[in-house]
């Protein structure tokens, strides 16, 4: 399975990414040593939106689409998949 997440960082800021295992990828990013640079200053992070895929591509694409929203339309999309 393939995921497309957001993060929440410790200063409020928003962190999207693309990765295969989910759970490993959130503890890389707590841990910072595989973590990307952006979230290593602003640890710890939470995860507050997912999205799988069967295929990297499809992933790789909603993670484009979601990098270009704002950040209200982020904000937005995490309190409607967490009202679902």
């Amino acid at each position: 399975m393939h995921y497309v997440s957001i993060l929440k960082c410790a200063d409020g800021t928003l962190y999207t990414g693309y990765t295969n295992d989910l759970a490993r990828r959130v503890r890389a990013h707590n841990s910072g040593k595989a973590g990307a640079k952006y979230t290593r200053s602003r640890r710890p992070v939470a995860l507050v939106h997912s999205e799988h895929f069967r295929t990297p591509g499809k992933a790789l694409s909603r993670e484009a689409a979601i990098k270009r929203l704002s950040r209200t339309e982020k904000q937005a999309l995490v309190r409607k998949k967490s009202t679902k």
